[in-house]
């Protein structure tokens, strides 16, 4: 079964749960700028938590089904139509042969993810189906999907459409609001800032620029200072980390992040916060940070996990 590229007018691609095993030789992971919304439409679908989904971002998308399939859809900030009906998102639906499912964006958000019971079928690179569009590999031929495209997925089971009607229940998504407060873990380079900045960093508000992308969040507020190196040895980063470059201004390394970095890093978000910040939009959201702990930041991821566990089955 497959689905075909009907329209697209925003970044569409294939992701799974990112390019883990190849960092160590400079490879970025990529995968989903949200992970809980990805990893809840696996869920939602009953794919394994590694399985390819697409991602849509920035923009509308239009798909149509080839064959009948079960479809799952999550994010923030779009609105699905199946066929000639409106639907919320966090649910599984049977799809015929034939329907169009079109995702069209809103206000608030920036991610939506679709996953098919079986999974998105293309060609593993390094180990994953995640799309790397600045090294043109991975998902589809490297690049983001295009109108025409016909996107293979796994086999539908006699049981399959079983899998429609399930939703997650709101209580256990993150708080998505356009105005988040981030928990952040203070480090590892403090010393190459002055008290100031750190105070300043913990009580400002902080849009995001329209130069963002899947590799890093630039943010926009009050200038952070230096004492004295503005530039270190370069040194392993990961998603989440917050560096601070010497025009003073936090860049929030995402999806795509380069794997080190030579900026001081005042600190890292927490991982359950990373779909809240993944969310906010450019030029419109106002993002301020708090400080956490190592303990709390797992104690809150663990929690948020635990709530895929919540899906509800249709009657």
């Amino acid at each position: 079964m497959s689905l075909e590229m009907i329209d697209v007018s925003g970044l569409a691609t294939i992701q799974d749960s990112g390019r883990r095993s190849w960092r160590r030789f400079g490879v970025p992971m990529s995968g989903p700028m949200d992970a809980f919304a990805f990893h809840a439409a696996n869920s939602l679908a009953s794919n394994p938590v590694e399985c390819a989904v697409i991602e849509i971002g920035l923009g509308d998308a239009i798909f149509q089904a080839t064959r009948d399939c079960v479809i799952a859809v999550t994010g923030v900030g779009y609105q699905l139509s199946v066929y000639i009906w409106e639907f919320p998102l966090w649910n599984s639906f049977f799809i015929r042969a034939g329907w169009k499912i079109s995702l069209n964006k809103r206000d608030n958000g920036m991610w939506a993810y679709l996953a098919v019971t079986g999974g998105i079928q293309t060609q593993p690179i390094l180990g994953s189906r995640s799309t790397y569009l600045r090294g043109a590999f991975g998902g589809f031929n490297g690049r983001q999907l295009q109108i025409g495209d016909v996107i293979e997925t796994g086999n539908l089971s006699p049981s399959s459409h079983e899998l429609a009607g399930r939703t997650l229940p709101k209580e256990a998504l993150p708080a998505y609001i356009q105005n988040p407060t981030i928990d952040v873990i203070i480090g590892p380079q403090t010393k190459y800032f002055n008290d100031d900045s750190m105070d300043t960093f913990l009580s400002s508000e902080y849009s995001m620029s329209l130069t963002s992308d899947r590799m890093g969040y630039r943010l926009e507020g009050p200038q952070l200072t230096h004492r004295g190196k503005t530039e270190l040895i370069s040194e392993g980063m990961t998603f989440g980390a917050i560096q601070v470059p010497s025009n003073g201004q936090p860049i929030v390394m995402m999806a795509d992040c380069p794997t080190t970095g030579g900026y001081p890093k005042i600190g890292t978000v927490a991982t359950a916060d990373l779909p809240l910040l993944a969310q906010c939009v450019p030029n419109k959201s106002r993002i301020r940070f708090r400080e956490t702990t190592v303990s709390k930041a797992q104690k809150k991821y663990r929690a948020l996990m635990s709530g895929l566990r919540s899906i509800v089955e249709a009657d």
